[in-house]
């Protein structure tokens, strides 16, 4: 592949319109398939996995959260290899072992071995979400990184969309154990795709790291209050969005609504809208500011939220469209802005946000797996609605801080 060079001979990061562009931005849609298909399939499968194991639904919807909450401890010991074995290693190694792990799942025969499954799916996955915000920000030039940021979101968006279809075709000719399986291989050939396009790393330089250094930095990104803001925002955001598409398929499923499952999967489709809004929030807030585009994302997403409460197929399909698509832009602008804070030890800045963030997808789904157990769908919009007037309430802080940085 060609490199553009600097005037001093050195490597040139890359512009958007490059071929090394180009090839980073797909390799990393590519890594945002595979890593949200290996993640998010299981949520499709919910009350399929409810009735063939004969567990509540709360039960079943520990296939989501304990891949992700282990996932969100795994990614700061994951971006501490990068540092030492270099960012491209340990996300080809990754997603090799997160597939192979995601190969066998099917074969658990009782709840109980799935989730453990689950859990070392979680361990294994996690080199690619812990490094790739840090490899784009390394490797693509300031200027077009929100760009690169907001194409590889809309790769995630695309992955749980397919993630979600996948299955829900297949159950409605088979089991959930074929499903799964399914899933699994078309995350198994993203995965060929990625480790194929992806450039080599021109601007990382391995560092010899100790628990001292990692704690050392860790603790520097978290004396910022920009980061910890951005912090505190992926942890709502993702649990009030995961605890949302966790319930919906269930509400859909019964009355009055009694949809089959292969259009409780088409629902899915709604992430379409997220592919869309996370690249086009990314070049807003390149041109006009991270810290409005962020504001707005959020509250379009809490409308929609509301949007969802009569019980009108219209009424829940518009409101989940502006709930996913708010959703996605403000994770693509999140996610960017910390890249673009964090000048030093940024993998281990983009670590403690995806901790957050994943934690967020398994902690605060437990929660809203009781209000759906307690009061239904009305229940679950209020304990995500009250997550989300959080959100609104520190994104304010944003632009107030530090305006020049929203920028």
């Amino acid at each position: 592949m060609t490199v553009t060079m600097t005037r001093a001979g050195r490597p040139a990061p890359h512009r958007r319109g490059s071929p090394g562009y180009t090839r980073i931005t797909l390799a990393l849609f590519a890594a945002g398939l595979t890593t949200f298909i290996s993640m998010y399939s299981a949520q499709a499968l919910l009350p399929a996995l409810s009735d063939g194991f004969a567990v509540p639904p709360g039960t079943a919807a520990l296939a989501v959260s304990v891949t992700t909450g282990v996932l969100a401890l795994a990614v700061i010991p994951a971006s501490v290899l990068s540092e030492r074995f270099g960012r491209t290693r340990v996300m080809v190694c990754s997603a090799a072992l997160s597939c192979a792990v995601g190969l066998v799942l099917p074969l658990s025969p009782t709840i109980e071995w799935l989730l453990v499954g689950r859990v070392v799916q979680g361990a294994t996955l996690a080199g690619i979400p812990a490094v790739a915000m840090a490899y784009l920000a390394e490797e693509v030039h300031g200027a077009d990184l929100g760009a690169a940021m907001g194409r590889y979101v809309a790769g995630t968006t695309i992955g749980g969309l397919v993630g979600r279809l996948i299955p829900s075709a297949v159950l409605d000719v088979s089991t959930w154990r074929w499903a799964m399986e399914a899933s699994a291989v078309a995350a198994l050939v993203f995965a060929v795709v990625m480790t194929r396009t992806m450039p080599a790393s021109h601007f990382f330089r391995p560092r010899q790291v100790s628990p001292r250094t990692v704690t050392a930095n860790l603790a520097l990104h978290l004396r910022n209050p920009d980061l910890r803001v951005l912090f505190a925002l992926g942890f709502l955001l993702m649990g009030g969005f995961v605890s949302a598409f966790n319930f919906l398929g269930f509400r859909l499923l019964a009355e009055p609504f009694g949809l089959p499952e292969s259009a409780v999967g088409a629902v899915f489709l709604l992430y379409l809208a997220g592919t869309v809004t996370a690249a086009v929030a990314g070049r807003l807030s390149d041109r006009f500011g991270r810290g409005w585009v962020l504001l707005t994302a959020v509250c379009v997403s809490a409308a929609g939220l509301v949007t969802t409460l009569p019980d009108n197929l219209a009424s829940v399909l518009v409101g989940m469209l502006l709930f996913t698509g708010g959703f996605f832009a403000a994770h693509s602008v999140a996610s960017g802005w910390v890249g673009a804070l964090a000048t030093a030890h940024r993998a281990e800045a983009s670590s403690l946000y995806l901790c957050a963030y994943y934690l967020g997808s398994s902690l605060a789904a437990v929660g809203a797996g009781v209000a759906y157990g307690w009061g239904g769908w009305t229940a679950t919009v209020g304990y995500i609605g009250a997550l989300l007037l959080v959100a609104i309430g520190l994104t304010l802080t944003l632009p107030r801080t530090k305006r020049r940085q929203a920028r």
